[in-house]
């Protein structure tokens, strides 16, 4: 099970701007789920091969009568889903008493405590330090994420605290491929299942968020192994009236990245929301394949599902290589199409592609639309070869690579995908720019050439000197 990290403390600390350089992002919008929990936001980062989920939160002021409520009711569920807590506080500000009290509330809860200080540029460190002792943490991690400052120290304590025996989700048959239901609550995710397993293994009951946690469940069709991974459904805060539904965004992010492929489930009598199109980006930042499902699809005029066809088109541009089926979890329709999507997408991301294949279909993309000209010369893409499984990627070496425009980087996943018949997982297209062959003896050869100029030199003044003298 990944680590999962939360970042809390009082606003203006520098929580979000930690979370970009975790997450290598500008925006920090990995995976947000709007009024899920207010400013809560989720994003991937990894530490050397360690990967793991962080957490947004909101600021707390730390005044008591608002930390009992905002700490209670939303920054609780991000600790309380976290394996580590990064307690950031303001070197400039010095130590408040919002900071300790939001320290005693870390205490109570019981969970693993880093205790960061940001912004300690142009300070003293140690004397900005030693007032924060007082908290009764461990000794702080000095930093200044905004210019990346004290960043290792700190990810080397984040790894040994993740080294330690993280809580592990049950799995019920775990071989196989994995196949993990996501979608809003009620879309029909379970009945889904139960319509795989022909009997009820999961608890269906028609009230959104009846699924609290994810339910691994072992299946075997036609002499292959699955494990089908139901999950909570992701919603609007202002439809959440159980607070263990707040719990659920976690466990369908871990969901997500446990399995080898996504079945993404959208209820045909909703339009598309924010909610599907972020958890969509958070399967393919994942890097996960997927089968978009739109389910509930009986008793629908043709009108409606026109304007369903064309929903989708509109807002699922950026997923076009996924299947898309039009189902009836309820009644059965088109049901059974599902496991040939599931299994074509699953062996197009762990399809073991040799050097020369890929090398002679890039020869064929840049004979059929050349690189374009950078700097006034032409990129050259030289061969390719396979870099990692699930999702493919694919790595081009050649000159000046790193000016390859994003349009041309499109054409040629496109093209890839085209000739190598990949269906229902994303393409990693990675390029690598070679050293110049010729840059060592250029600067041998100019060399050679200052020397001969200097001989030439040397030439001509003797022999100038040699008129003078027989003047």
């Amino acid at each position: 099970m990944q680590a999962v990290v939360a970042l809390v403390g009082r606003p203006n600390v520098g929580k979000s701007t930690l979370f970009n350089v975790l997450t290598k992002t500008r925006d920090a919008l990995v995976a947000d789920f709007p009024g899920l929990t207010r400013d809560r936001k989720y994003g991937h980062a990894s530490i050397g091969e360690q990967e793991f989920i962080v957490i947004d939160t909101g600021g707390l002021s730390g005044e008591a009568e608002e930390l009992d409520e905002h700490m209670a009711r939303q920054t609780r569920m991000a600790i309380m889903e976290s394996t580590l807590v990064l307690f950031l506080v303001d070197a400039r500000d010095g130590m408040t008493s919002a900071d300790e009290n939001i320290a005693d509330e870390l205490r109570r809860l019981g969970k693993p405590v880093i205790l960061v200080l940001n912004k300690i540029d142009g300070l003293d460190a140690a004397s900005a330090a030693s007032e924060f002792y007082a908290l009764g943490l461990e000794a702080p991690v000095e930093i200044a994420a905004a210019h990346n400052r004290g960043l290792r120290a700190l990810l080397e304590r984040m790894r040994q605290h993740m080294q330690e025996p993280v809580e592990h989700v049950p799995e019920q048959g775990e071989g196989g491929v994995k196949v993990a239901f996501v979608g809003r609550p009620n879309v029909g995710k379970s009945t889904l299942i139960n319509r795989f397993m022909g009997e009820e293994r999961v608890v269906v009951y028609d009230m959104p968020g009846t699924t609290r946690d994810s339910i691994f469940v072992p299946f075997e069709r036609d002499g292959k192994q699955y494990t089908l991974i139901d999950t909570a459904g992701v919603r609007r805060k202002r439809s959440v009236r159980e607070a263990v539904e707040k719990f659920s965004v976690i466990k369908s992010m871990q969901a997500v990245e446990q399995a080898n492929v996504v079945v993404m489930m959208i209820d045909a009598r909703q339009e598309v929301a924010d909610q599907d199109l972020h958890l969509l980006g958070f399967i393919l930042e994942a890097g996960r394949a997927v089968v978009l499902v739109i389910n509930k699809w009986d008793g629908l005029d043709e009108h409606q599902k026109q304007k369903i066809r064309d929903d989708i088109d509109k807002h699922l541009e950026f997923i076009r290589f996924a299947e898309v089926f039009f189902i009836s979890a309820l009644h059965g329709s088109n049901v059974g199409l599902l496991f040939g999507a599931i299994d074509r997408a699953y062996e197009s991301a762990t399809r073991d592609l040799s050097t020369p294949e890929l090398t002679e279909l890039l020869e064929q993309a840049v004979e059929q639309h050349q690189p374009p000209l950078a700097r006034g010369r032409r990129i050259k893409l030289r061969y390719a070869h396979q870099g990692g499984m699930n999702p493919p990627r694919i790595v081009i070496h050649g000159n000046q690579t790193e000016l390859t425009p994003p349009a041309y980087k499109r054409y040629l996943s496109n093209f890839f995908r085209e000739k190598l018949n990949i269906v229902g997982t994303p393409i990693k297209i990675e390029f690598k720019g070679g050293d110049n062959p010729y840059a060592g003896r250029k600067n041998r050869l100019t060399k050679r050439q200052h020397s001969k100029r200097k001989r030439m030199i040397r030439f001509v003044k003797r022999r100038e000197q040699k008129r003078r003298n027989r003047r």
